[in-house]
């Protein structure tokens, strides 16, 4: 056992650059490679099924989202738990976060994927879908929503074998996946012509796989942590804690799938069916740009939480500086190469000549802000690291609930009354909510400024 205790004890010992190094790299492969599921299905389709397939895909992506962010939920509120934890060498504890997290993922992946199932139709309907478009989506859910609840299980049992002290074979799992989904598509696609569906299987399958590793190392006797019969006992204090931490992802993660549900009426309301598929493509790179600073943050969360735990303020200020200059860098980088060249990135999922047209100044209106974007996403990350479950839930929610939702329709109202295009309208509402969401968590960042002076930390058991 106390070998066991040296995968995490170095949190609190080792240089925090090369812990951030250690732990993020693994954790950024990882988002990546989730990522990559939905790029290479959008790339596939848009090349071998058509532009409309592409918008009936946008349309599935904030169902999906919602559903990740139950994945969301449970994953990220049980690691930070057990990075608290396990700084407190409480190895007991974490294999009780990790058998109550499993009940938590079961109920939750049986309730949406039957209900799913009973009101497809009208969920497709609602987030934006049309006559000529409903029928590629529902396509696609019916096959990929069981696989999407192998997802859940999948981004909860990384992150606790993340940490728990293994960051490099969560990365492989993901991996291992991403490049079987990578294979799949184009026997299914173009070798087996099941267009869409061949790309919803795929994913299923590749998602089945990642779950099944997942569950094996939990199982596996030479594992730090796993899985043991009176872990199995339903706590509803973990519940609790779990579901507290994890409600900042959550909240946010259902909140952008919402909004993207408004966004999706709007541009359809301003733009069309093209326009729709236009945003899904950008929103595409944005998503990649998001899951890069998700990943380096899921790199600081153990040793934030760790560290907050074991009561060390300088080294928690140490990692949530370092992680925050990361992540501002690549912002910065992400918006000037869509802001330079918006048509070669569209071009990557379609030729179409409308698509393009209007994804140069989609790309660069959504895109331009995000240094921002990560301002505010390693804020709220490094709060839910820390246990504070409420601060990271309003930085989360204030960019996307309470500025963008009611900008996104007083914008486009504004533009077209004034002879305007109220597609732009659309675009600009984002644009101004990143910076008015930043504002905000800057300010819930100066009052919580003590943490990083105290001389001793308390951590919340």
């Amino acid at each position: 056992m106390l070998e066991n205790l040296d995968r995490t004890r170095e949190l609190e010992t080792k240089g925090i650059g090369h812990l951030l190094w250690i732990y993020a790299l693994p954790a950024v492969v990882s988002q990546i490679i989730a990522s990559i599921y939905n790029i290479v299905d959008r790339i596939f389709i848009g090349h071998g099924v058509g532009a409309l397939a592409i918008a009936g895909l946008a349309i599935t992506m904030p169902i999906m989202n919602i559903i990740h962010a139950f994945g969301s939920l449970v994953g990220v509120g049980s690691s930070a738990r057990m990075s608290i934890v396990l700084g407190q060498k409480d190895v007991k504890w974490a294999e009780k976060i990790l058998g109550n997290s499993m009940i938590l993922t079961f109920i939750l992946g049986f309730l949406f994927v039957t209900c799913g199932y009973l009101f497809m139709n009208k969920i497709l309907m609602s987030f934006g879908a049309t006559a000529e478009t409903v029928t590629y989506a529902r396509e696609y859910m019916y096959v990929v929503l069981p696989g999407m609840f192998l997802t859940t299980v999948t981004l909860n049992l990384t992150g606790l074998i993340r940490a728990s002290g293994y960051p490099t074979k969560s990365m492989f799992i993901m991996i291992g996946g991403a490049v079987l989904n990578m294979i799949l598509d184009p026997i299914f696609i173009f070798g087996l012509h099941w267009g869409i569906v061949g790309a919803a299987w795929a994913t299923t399958i590749s998602m089945t796989v990642t779950a099944i590793f997942s569950i094996a190392h939990f199982v596996n006797p030479k594992s730090f942590i796993r899985f043991k019969a009176h872990a199995w006992k339903p706590k509803g204090y973990i519940f609790k804690n779990i579901t507290l931490i994890g409600m900042s992802p959550f909240s946010m993660n259902v909140c952008a799938s919402f909004v993207v549900a408004l966004l999706n009426n709007q541009i359809l309301r301003y733009g069309g069916d093209l326009a729709v598929g236009t945003y899904g493509i950008v929103n595409t790179f944005g998503s990649l740009m998001v899951m890069l600073f998700i990943g380096i943050c899921q790199g600081m969360q153990p040793i934030a939480g760790y560290n907050y735990g074991a009561g060390h303020p300088d080294r928690l200020k140490h990692v949530f500086t370092l992680t925050m200059k990361i992540c501002i860098l690549i912002g910065l980088i992400g918006s000037l190469i869509s802001c330079i060249f918006p048509a070669t990135m569209v071009k990557i999922f379609s030729n179409d000549a409308e698509l393009i047209r209007i994804g140069r100044p989609a790309m660069r209106y959504i895109m331009v802000m995000f240094p921002l974007i990560a301002f505010t996403i390693v804020n709220s990350n490094f709060f839910q690291s820390i246990d504070k479950p409420w601060i990271a839930i309003t930085t989360s929610l204030s960019r996307q609930l309470i500025f963008l939702l009611p900008l996104a329709y007083i914008i486009p109202m504004l533009f077209t009354n004034n002879g305007q295009d109220g597609l732009t309208g659309v675009w600009l509402s984002c644009t101004i909510s990143d910076v008015m969401g930043a504002i905000l968590a800057a300010a819930l960042l100066y009052s919580q400024r003590k943490i990083f002076k105290s001389s001793r930390l308390k951590a919340v058991g």
